[in-house]
């Protein structure tokens, strides 16, 4: 977050009647204005009724304690993507992919106990050798001494080599689920590479269409250890239709992508801001267990989820009717400082490092949580081993996204190995 006091915005945020103010704004997610808005919200109006121009009205939760009540209350807030969804931006019937994510029980807790074996405690610690060695294999690729692009070279990298993996997905097209992840989360308001929505939906076709042909050889072959194959076998998918399964494809690609790959480049980010806490890092590899968790929380990879109210009930003393939208955001959440200690900084060796909202709570908690914080973990051992240190040497470019809180670039330089 913008911590300048001067700001013309911080002071904009703070001088705004308040019945105006809107957090959803791509603008003040690319450009960092957004804390300010949040800082206001959690302190005069915590669970807030915003209008906005594009998505309508709908109610917006900013406190820790707030979002993990609604958040964990699906009896009367709802996933089902028919009634909107997990987030803000709704698209018309035809362009609704549902998801397990996206549905409510008992069909949620199926399909998600079919995809949840891939993310087990054995199945991760076989997949850890694959994931440093593909990890040290990037990082000794890099430069030293010019500068790149670490979205590009590491982050977008080492995660797309590892979907590609989950999926068993050819590793040769394996930019492919990049391009995908991108088109699935993207919006033609935005700064990303969707520049309509019917560009969005031509390629998401296609990402259909190469699915359904992985699907077809993995069907007719004896179960796999891999996600598609585990869709295709399991009672509770192998019968969705073509629309569910391009749903559950995107909130897998998504899931597996975007979050680690942001939180990749957000945990490097806040190493250089706050400098000290790189140095006790160097001092103390150890510190990774901890450093990882704080990471998470500190980017907040996914800024929020929706649901939809199934009937009238009250929150914090609002009454929200049947029907509406509510919106937790969970980077406000996790820099709530009536929940978590000193929450504006970025502390490695917190006593409570897990105590964040980024995975969500509740029957909707992210199935591959263990996985996105062995990919850091690694990541971060392997860095460690290598590089002094590693600099950020310019302002990232961030997502103008209200969803996807992530960085499309960010400029650095390795001045030596170790």
């Amino acid at each position: 977050m913008q911590t300048t006091d001067s700001h013309p915005e911080r002071a904009k945020a703070w001088s705004v009647p308040i019945e105006l103010i809107d957090p959803s704004k791509g603008y003040l997610f690319e450009h960092d204005y957004i804390g300010w808005y949040f800082e206001r919200l959690r302190q005069q109006d915590p669970v807030h009724h915003a209008v906005s121009k594009r998505y309508g009205p709908y109610w917006s939760i900013t406190r820790y304690k707030d979002i993990m009540a609604v958040d964990t209350d699906h009896a009367n807030f709802s996933s089902d993507a028919h009634l909107g969804g997990i987030a803000l931006a709704e698209r018309p019937a035809p362009e609704i992919f549902p998801s397990f994510i996206a549905m409510d029980p008992p069909k949620h807790d199926a399909q998600r106990k079919t995809v949840s074996p891939i993310v087990a405690p054995g199945n991760l610690a076989l997949l850890e050798p694959t994931i440093r060695e593909r990890a040290a294999r990037i990082l000794d690729g890099l430069p030293v001494g010019e500068e790149f692009d670490w979205v590009q070279r590491v982050s977008i990298e080492l995660t797309t080599q590892m979907l590609a993996t989950l999926f068993d997905f050819p590793f040769e097209d394996r930019h492919l689920l990049t391009w995908w992840s991108d088109m699935a989360t993207g919006d033609p308001d935005g700064n990303g590479p969707v520049q309509s929505w019917e560009m969005r939906l031509a390629e998401l076709g296609k990402c259909q269409d190469y699915f359904t042909r992985l699907w077809n050889q993995r069907v007719n072959a004896p179960p796999g250890n891999d996600l598609i194959s585990m869709l295709a076998h399991a009672p509770a998918t192998r019968n969705m239709d073509a629309r569910e399964y391009l749903g559950n494809l995107i909130l897998l690609i998504v899931g597996g992508n975007d979050t680690t790959r942001n939180s990749i480049s957000g945990g490097l980010l806040a190493l250089n801001r706050f400098p000290g806490e790189y140095q006790k890092l160097r001092a103390d590899p150890t510190l990774v267990e901890s450093l990882v968790p704080e990471i998470i929380r500190w980017q907040t990879p996914l800024a929020h989820m929706r649901r939809t109210a199934l009937r009238d009930t009250e929150v914090a003393g609002k009454t929200i009717r049947q029907g509406d939208k509510v919106v937790m955001w969970y980077l406000s959440g996790n820099r709530d400082g009536e929940a978590i200690e000193r929450a504006d900084e970025f502390i490695i060796d917190r006593a409570r490092p897990r105590q964040h909202m980024s995975f969500g709570f509740g029957i909707h908690r992210c199935v591959g949580n263990r996985l996105a914080e062995l990919q850091l973990k690694v990541l971060w051992q392997e860095i460690l081993a290598r590089f002094p240190h590693i600099e950020v040497v310019g302002e990232p470019v961030r997502t103008k996204s209200n969803f996807v809180h992530g960085f499309t670039s960010m400029p650095v330089v390795i001045a030596a190995r170790h």
